[in-house]
């Protein structure tokens, strides 16, 4: 297999993005924009790691890069050459897997050697040769629905790596697996990466996990969202195998998680209006296409803020996170819920609890939902543009529609929806709306506008 360069310094770029800008159009036919102007490349000899939050246009970004979609503006080059088709020199492996259920671990991993026209004898040795490599010798005849999910995330990269690319591209390879099976598939894909036997001049893998970006890259990518744009770029100078555990790993997810959480400038404004006097209205820029909904429940967002008011009222995420046997990225959704609604505020990798956040987290079931629909009325911008949208019209009553057709504007479908169903959970519990799922209809409660 292909010899690759020396891990110690990076060489030629293969990969090269250049104003990259990428607009989707809404079933409505507005335009939705996911990047915008990004310039970024790939080297020869390191691992890059896109790391952002929903929203950022991490998968957007990779896709472009592979040639797999167009970019609306700017260039993508392999080698110097613009794209005008797929990228010759990239291979990826999806989060999904990707395989066809009717052919074997062999047959799948020879698939893209047929579809550039390898001889059978050849297709044969190379590929027992990737299946040996990523450690599946023995179930070359195995369907997939024979194999964990861990072994067909195998097959996907042993697929990859039997063209012998110039750029292994990973798209949160390791998000469907178990813990313990991503964390021994990284170790392994690592060691082939360190000890030159992985057949590629260089790895882009996207992920919203901040310690695996910490763990496997040599230069880390951080993406803003809506629309993404590269927000920092930070070299990882630790050796490998990295230990979680140094002053230096930790120091480094802090540094990463400070610039994640870092707010966008839409996302200040929410966050300054959640922080206001309590009388003071939001400023008009925190709109609900801003500044989106995080993904969470009340019951979770009051446990996070409990658990800090116990541990004294403030603390640093990397460390709760650890005490509570979580990744930080799976606190990211309640922090910044928490901070938006003013329960809580950021400085760097610390959170802390305001006065308001310790009146919630101390409250009984009843004062806390009144407190809650009061914050939510006030400082989530969906949820206050339901409560105004239903206060102005005749019955209080509104379909769903309505609603979705105005989140399309700036959401795909599937993400309107899924805003929508954020609002209308932390509505019906702050008994601001209700909502009548059989005929997709939103009522406001009475006396919801007095929360405004």
């Amino acid at each position: 297999m292909t010899n690759t360069p020396s891990r110690s310094e990076t060489g030629a770029a293969i990969v090269r993005a250049e104003g990259v800008t990428k607009t989707f159009t809404t079933p409505d036919g507005r335009a939705l924009p996911v990047l915008d102007a990004i310039s970024m490349q790939v080297n020869e000899g390191e691992i890059v790691a896109l790391l952002g939050k929903s929203g950022s246009g991490k998968s957007t970004l990779l896709r472009c890069l592979a040639g797999l979609i167009a970019p609306s503006a700017g260039t993508v080059s392999y080698r110097g050459t613009p794209l005008a088709a797929t990228n010759p020199g990239v291979a990826m492996v999806f989060q999904s897997f990707a395989l066809l259920p009717w052919l074997t671990v062999q047959q799948n991993v020879e698939l893209s050697l047929q579809a550039r026209g390898v001889t059978e004898d050849e297709r044969r040795e190379r590929a027992l040769k990737a299946i040996d490599l990523i450690g599946l010798d023995g179930f070359e005849g195995a369907y997939p629905k024979e194999l964990s999910g861990g072994m067909r995330q195998r097959v996907g990269v042993a697929r990859a790596l039997v063209v012998e690319p110039d750029a292994l591209f990973m798209d949160e390879p390791f998000s469907a697996l178990d813990v313990l099976t991503a964390e021994n598939l990284r170790r392994e894909i690592v060691g082939l990466w360190e000890g030159h036997e992985a057949p590629v001049r260089s790895v882009l893998i996207v992920t919203h996990n901040i310690e695996e970006a910490v763990l496997l890259a040599d230069r880390i990518l951080v993406l803003s969202s809506n629309p993404g744009r590269i927000k920092a770029e930070l070299t990882v100078n630790l050796p490998r195998p990295r230990d979680r555990r140094t002053p230096q790993f930790e120091a480094l997810v802090d540094t990463v998680y400070g610039i994640l959480t870092g707010r966008e400038e839409a996302a200040e404004v929410a966050a300054a209006a959640a922080v206001q006097a309590p009388t003071g209205p939001p400023r008009a820029a925190a709109t609900p296409i801003a500044v989106p909904l995080p993904e969470v429940s009340v019951g979770g967002l009051a446990g996070l803020l409990e658990i800090l008011v116990a541990r004294g009222g403030e603390d640093g995420l990397a460390e709760l996170a650890d005490e509570l046997s979580f990744e930080i990225d799976d606190l990211l959704p309640l922090v910044d819920a928490a901070v938006l609604l003013g329960l809580a505020r950021t400085e760097g990798p610390r959170i802390t609890v305001t006065e308001q956040g310790r009146e919630f987290a101390a409250a009984d079931i009843l004062t806390s939902k009144q407190l809650f629909a009061r914050h939510a009325a006030r400082h989530a911008p969906l949820v206050r543009a339901i409560v105004q949208a239903l206060a102005a019209t005749e019955g209080q009553r509104l379909r769903e529609e309505f609603f979705l057709d105005l989140l399309r504007r700036g959401y795909s479908a599937e993400e309107a929806r899924r805003q929508l169903d954020i609002a209308i959970d932390w509505g019906r519990y702050g008994e601001l709306f209700d909502y009548d799922a059989d005929d997709g209809v939103l009522t406001l409660e009475p006396g919801a506008e007095a929360k405004l």
